[in-house]
């Protein structure tokens, strides 16, 4: 059976500030490096995904965490919906030494669905997570995304044409547990894009990400999306 590999590469330098109620002067420099991609298979509504992110406390050396993500993905013929079942390993570690390593295992279930609002173009990302950590009970999790990119020209989002992309996700707990409350976190990121190529698209942006323990982290965030098909 021909396919063809469809590779999307995310490259984040992420320059931000760390603020909490703890630690108000606590400056950091880390950095995301990323890269998404897979299998589409000609004349099938399959695929296959592949994603792995690794991100650093510092610009390189101190692992923060190693997430590896696969799965099966089933496209809708008319393009408006993609389905996956998919796996994920991540291994977290704390800042400097001692590392304290966690590893989790999770099983995950998506929901893509691709909506057009006027100029706007919408995708509402739903999933589910089953989670297995290190020396913790088992536990779930919810996630939705909604992702806008709006184009500001004519061009719409044709070569030489910028676009503002906005996303917030939202994380919520299926358990309330021991130092777990039911709100997880939120990421919310806002940007300017550039279409360079048909197949590259620049953004930079600024993502604001919230967790459950009043901690905020704000990214200064730099990155190129490449699709080669």
């Amino acid at each position: 059976m021909k396919f063809r590999i469809i590779i999307i590469v995310f490259f984040f330098i992420s320059s931000f500030s760390s603020f909490s109620l703890l630690s108000q002067d606590n400056p950091d420099l880390g950095a995301w490096y990323m890269y998404f991609g897979g299998v589409e298979f000609e004349n099938s509504q399959f695929g296959i995904h592949a994603e792995a992110q690794y991100r650093n406390h510092n610009i390189i050396g101190d692992l923060e965490q190693l997430l590896l993500r696969t799965g099966m993905r089933y496209h809708l013929k008319d393009g408006s919906a993609t389905f996956t079942l998919g796996y994920g390993n991540i291994t977290t570690q704390s800042v400097g030494e001692p590392n304290n390593t966690v590893v989790e295992n999770r099983i995950y279930q998506e929901a893509l669905l691709k909506q057009n609002v006027s100029i706007a173009s919408l995708n509402h990302r739903f999933r589910y997570e089953q989670r297995f950590v290190d020396n913790q009970d088992f536990r779930t999790r919810f996630r939705y995304a909604l992702f806008i990119n709006i184009p500001l020209s004519d061009k719409k989002f044709s070569p030489g044409a910028f676009y503002i992309p906005i996303y917030n996700e939202i994380f919520i707990n299926g358990e309330k547990m021991e130092n777990i409350e039911y709100f997880d976190r939120n990421r919310l990121y806002g940007g300017l894009g550039y279409v360079w190529k048909e197949n590259m698209r620049l953004q930079v942006g600024v993502m604001e990400q919230t967790l459950n323990s009043d901690f905020s982290k704000t990214q200064l965030r730099f990155h190129s999306i490449i699709i080669f098909k």
